[in-house]
């Protein structure tokens, strides 16, 4: 009764920046160093870039596309859409034709931003976007003199040359769409979720707490997770509100420049699946005091559990945090942290007992509820033994899909999340597997990320992927693929002896297959519907190994 009510608006976050650090910086990589300007310039730009929208005949509402790496100009993009109230639309750069065909046409985006060097990307779905009446060009060095077959097509300088420096932010309602990100589409055509203002803005704050990933003005963030990918988690957001120095490596995703630029940066924070960061492990064990990462204190890791053994080495190494973050598109997309000390009775734990709680999913971000359930939507307990469907919901979680019914994907107000999941006493959320990814042997599950994990436990392993084959008797049984370090000498057998002191004959895989690499869906996910479909493709036969007596 007695409290202003304000509208919990995204610019009213990130427009503190510009007032509070208005000469740090947003550097983005180019092709021979880096670029830099500061929050005050990127305010003025996100400014002229809404002005420019709105000559375009852009309005509240309407959807704006971006088809980027990540960098200044997204940013920019990022800024004036929230401040606008138009709906920015992140593409994916990684999908194929057909994704990129559906989820542009789907989402109704009237205007793309574009960097220069992704327009062969776009140009193969030109015919089938009709929707889209602009595109805007954004060149970095080396690609000034672009060109393209996209019709109406204009480069973002002059886009935005000349447009004044301010523009007045409309007053809108928070529950109005902020932007629009779609699922990976492992299965069918992709779905989008419809990030809110007030979902977004309460996601900002509540990520930034020193017990989710400890967001401070003192850090430099480097966002290695794509800005098209569930809003980058998040980070662009809550580093812009902070007025955090932002490292954007924009193309050049390699592991030794990204190194490089967190070392002559001072990187402080980084974010990103866990085969970025076994990739820069490679690096670092390969070439010893090359690198420094001195400043670097933590990484935040998401998308699919980190081994152990990845954890470990960090901390006893580098004295590097792993902050292990669970979510999906539907989450906004945080809902659990994991750090290595979460309350005061972990202080002066052993280390063995913290790296296994970083190790789980984490604990519930503050404002959202959590349930697993069995088939009938009965509630299982805490104990860390019942496995179920974990369900979510709270103020950043999605309720529907944009333009899509999918009543099976929701129950009673909950996100039906697909992730089996154990919930121990003290509310750690372990995930054992997606549902589709669970192998049934004999009538038992068996969980292919805990193998996965167990076997990059195996020195000389750099990546592992376990997934089902059909068998006739035990109708699925696990099998391995790994892809070896370079140089390692590791056989099957080793790969089996190692899994034998954690698993039951029966739960271990039926073969290993070392293979030079495994497809990654566009979110850097392991894609395990793709590595099943190229066994079957390849006509594949699981060999009669052993019998699995019970």
């Amino acid at each position: 009764m007695g409290m202003q009510q304000s509208p919990l608006l995204m610019h009213k976050l990130i427009e503190r920046s510009a007032i509070v650090a208005p000469d740090e910086e947003v550097v983005t990589a180019t092709a021979d160093g880096v670029r830099r300007q500061t929050y005050r310039e990127t305010r003025a730009r996100s400014h002229q870039l809404a002005h420019a929208l709105a000559a375009a005949k852009i309005g509240i509402g309407d959807r704006v596309g971006t088809f980027m790496w990540n960098g200044s100009r997204h940013l920019e993009a990022y800024w004036a859409s929230a401040g606008m109230g138009c709906v920015l639309h992140t593409i994916n750069i990684r999908l194929g034709p057909k994704d990129l065909e559906y989820i542009i046409s789907h989402a109704g985006a009237e205007i793309i931003i574009v960097d220069a060097d992704l327009l062969p990307a776009l140009e193969t779905v030109a015919e089938a976007i009709p929707k889209v009446r602009q595109i805007v060009v954004a060149a970095e060095p080396g690609f000034e003199g672009w060109t393209t077959t996209l019709a109406n097509a204009i480069d973002y300088e002059d886009f935005i040359a000349g447009q004044p420096e301010h523009y007045d932010w409309p007053e809108i309602p928070d529950s109005s769409a902020l932007g629009l990100c779609y699922t990976s589409g492992t299965t069918g055509d992709p779905k989008g979720v419809e990030y809110e203002h007030r979902s977004q803005y309460l996601h900002t704050l509540v990520q930034s707490l020193t017990d989710t990933m400890g967001l401070s003005a003192t850090d430099t963030l480097c966002g290695v997770v794509p800005m098209f990918h569930a809003q980058g988690w998040g980070l662009p957001w809550a580093a812009t509100m902070l007025g955090m120095k932002q490292v954007m490596p924009h193309r050049f995703m390699s592991p030794e420049r990204m190194i490089q630029l967190m070392s002559d940066e001072g990187v402080t924070i980084s974010a990103g699946v866990p085969t970025i960061w076994q990739g820069v492990k490679s690096i670092m064990e390969a070439q010893p005091g090359v690198y420094d990462l001195s400043k670097l204190e933590r990484l935040t890791c998401g998308g699919s559990a980190p081994p152990l053994s990845l954890i470990s080495w960090y901390w006893d190494e580098h004295h590097v945090e792993m902050v292990q973050g669970w979510g999906m598109t539907e989450t906004s997309p945080l809902a659990t942290t994991s750090r290595r000390v979460m309350k005061r009775n972990q202080l002066g734990a052993d280390p063995q007992t913290l790296v296994e709680n970083q190790a789980k999913a984490g604990q519930l971000m503050p404002g959202l509820e959590m349930k697993i359930v069995d088939d009938d939507f009965n509630e299982l307990p805490w104990d860390g033994e019942a496995a179920g469907e974990m369900l979510i919901r709270g103020p950043w979680i999605a309720r529907e899909y944009y333009n899509n019914d999918q009543p099976e994907k929701f129950h009673d107000g909950w996100l039906i999340t697909g992730d089996v999941a154990k919930i121990d006493p003290e509310a750690y959320l372990i995930i054992a597997d997606r549902s589709k990814d669970l192998i049934k042997s004999g009538g038992e599950w068996i969980s292919s990320v805990d193998l996965e994990n167990h076997i990059v436990g195996v020195p000389g392993v750099a990546q592992a992927c376990v997934v089902a084959a059909p068998h006739p008797k035990w109708d699925e049984r696990p099998i391995a693929l790994v892809v070896l370090a370079e140089g390692a000498d590791v056989e099957a057998n080793d790969i089996i002896s190692h899994c034998e002191s954690n698993y039951a004959k029966w739960q271990l895989p039926d073969e290993v297959l070392f293979v030079d690499s495994i497809p990654h869906t566009g979110t850097g996910k392991m894609d395990k519907k793709a590595v099943r479909a190229n066994l079957e493709a390849e006509g594949y036969q699981l060999p009669d190994l052993r019998g699995h007596q019970r």
